[in-house]
C-alpha cells in the first residue's frame, strides 16, 4: 500500500494529515503522522496565563479521518531511500511532508543561560507560569521586542514590572512602522519600560546584566529573540533561506517525493513576499502540501498554494490588541475592539475535533476568508450562539 508520511504535529502537520485524508477519499492509501507528543500545541496562545488550555488532543483530529499517529521523534530523513528514522525505527514513505515547525534561537555562551525562560513550547510556558504564579509585583525582563516578546511583555505587565530589551532601536522592528505608534502607546499605558539598542549579557539569581553595563532586578528573564526552522530541513535541501526554510514551488514540492509546509517552507505568498512563520500561513500550507502529497500518488491534479489576505493581530494585554491588514500592517482596530478580534481568532485557530466531515470540510478550505471579516460583522459574530 502506498504510504504518505507527515513529520510534525503542529498546525502544518495536522492540516497536512487532514489534506491528505481529503485527497485520499475512499482510495487505498496509508497516512502516518509522526510527532512525539499526544497534543497539538497552539503556540500563538502560549503567552496566556493558563498555557495548558492551548492544546488539542491529536487523536481527536487524526482518528476520525483514518490517520495513524506514531509517537516518535524523527532524527533522519533519507530522501534517496525514501525513508525516515523515528526513535531508531526505519519507516518507508512514497511521499513525505516535512512540517516539523521551528524552534527558538537560543543564545550561545550567555552566562546564566540555564536560568532563561521562554514561551516557545508548552513546557517552557508552564515553567514560566509556575515560577511566577504565586508572586505579586515581580520584576521581569523580556528579551526581544518582536511579536512574541510584545505579547509576553504585555501579558506579564498585568501583575508585575516589565523591562523590554531589544537590539533594535525600535519596538516591533519586523512589524514595520504601521502599528508602531499604537504599540508604543500600549506599552506606555501598561508601564512597560524599554531599553532599546541593547541586550542581556548575563542572567543571575534575581538579576540581569545589560550590554550597556547596567544591572537590573529580574525575577524572570524571558528570551524571545528569533526563531529558526527545524534542523531537519538541512536533510532536504542545501539551499535554505535565512530562516532555515526549504524552497518550494507553488504546489509546495521541494523534491519529487517531498512536500514541505508550515515554518519549514520558504513558500511564495505573492511576487514580493514569502509566507510568515505563523499559524495563519501554516494552516493553508499544510492543507495544500498534504493534499498534493496524496493526490500525486493517486494521479489526481495538484493544487496551487493560494493564501488569503495577510493580517496581523497582536495581543497587548490590558491595553487590548491591534488588528492590522496588509503587509504594511494598516491598523484597522485597536484597544478593546482589537482584543475582541484577537479573542475570536484564538478560537478560530482550533481545528474541528471528533467529526470527520467537519475536519475534512475544513481541510478543503484553503483560501481563508476568516478572520478577515469586515469589522462591522464582529458584533454579529460575538452575539451569535455558540455552535
Amino acid at each position: 500500500m502506498a504510504h504518505v508520511v507527515i513529520i510534525g504535529g503542529g498546525f502544518a502537520g495536522v492540516w497536512s494529515a487532514a489534506g491528505a485524508a481529503l485527497a485520499r477519499g475512499e482510495a487505498d492509501l496509508r497516512i502516518t503522522l509522526i510527532a512525539p507528543d499526544e497534543h497539538m500545541v497552539l503556540r500563538p496562545r502560549l503567552y496566556e496565563p493558563e498555557p495548558d488550555l492551548a492544546k488539542v488532543e491529536l487523536g481527536r483530529v487524526l482518528e476520525p479521518i483514518g490517520v495513524e499517529h506514531l509517537r516518535a521523534r524523527v532524527s533522519t530523513i533519507d530522501t534517496g531511500r525514501r525513508m525516515v528514522v523515528a526513535d531508531g525505527e526505519e519507516i518507508g514513505y512514497d511521499r513525505l511532508v516535512l512540517a516539523a515547525g521551528s524552534e527558538l534561537v537560543r543564545p550561545e555562551g550567555l552566562p546564566g543561560a540555564e536560568r532563561l525562560f521562554d514561551i516557545d513550547t508548552l513546557e517552557g510556558a508552564r515553567r514560566l507560569t509556575g515560577h511566577l504564579r504565586e508572586r505579586e509585583d515581580y520584576s521581569a525582563v523580556v528579551v526581544g521586542a518582536g511579536f512574541v516578546g510584545l505579547e509576553a511583555a504585555t501579558a506579564l505587565a498585568a501583575r508585575g514590572r516589565v523591562l523590554l530589551v531589544d537590539r533594535s532601536e525600535v519596538v516591533g522592528h519586523q512589524l514595520g512602522p504601521g502599528p508602531r505608534e499604537a504599540i508604543e502607546a500600549a506599552l506606555d499605558e501598561l508601564g512597560v519600560e524599554r531599553r532599546l539598542g541593547t541586550t542581556v549579557t548575563e542572567v543571575g539569581e534575581g538579576y540581569a546584566v545589560l550590554s550597556d553595563g547596567t544591572t537590573v532586578e529580574a525575577d524572570a528573564v524571558v528570551w524571545s529573540a528569533g526563531i529558526r526552522a527545524s534542523e531537519l530541513t538541512r536533510q532536504i535541501s542545501d539551499e535554505l533561506d535565512h530562516l532555515g526554510r526549504v524552497p518550494v514551488d507553488r504546489r509546495l514540492r521541494a523534491l519529487p517525493e517531498v512536500f514541505v509546509a508550515g515554518d519549514t517552507a520558504a513558500a511564495a505568498f505573492d511576487a514580493e513576499h514569502t509566507v510568515m512563520q505563523a499559524c495563519q500561513h501554516a494552516t493553508p500550507l499544510g492543507k495544500v502540501a498534504g493534499y498534493n502529497a496524496a493526490a500525486d500518488l493517486l494521479g489526481m491534479p495538484l493544487r496551487d498554494f493560494t493564501p488569503g489576505p495577510y493580517v496581523t493581530c497582536l495581543d497587548l494585554g490590558g491595553a487590548g490588541a491591534i488588528f492590522a491588514r496588509g503587509w504594511d500592517r494598516r491598523v484597522m482596530a485597536s484597544g478593546a475592539d482589537g482584543a475582541d478580534i484577537k479573542k475570536l481568532i484564538n478560537q478560530l485557530i482550533h481545528p474541528p475535533v471528533d467529526d470527520a466531515s467537519k475536519i475534512l470540510a475544513a481541510a478543503g478550505s484553503v483560501y481563508l476568508e476568516l478572520p478577515f471579516f469586515p469589522l462591522d460583522e464582529l458584533d454579529e459574530r460575538k452575539a451569535a450562539p455558540a455552535a
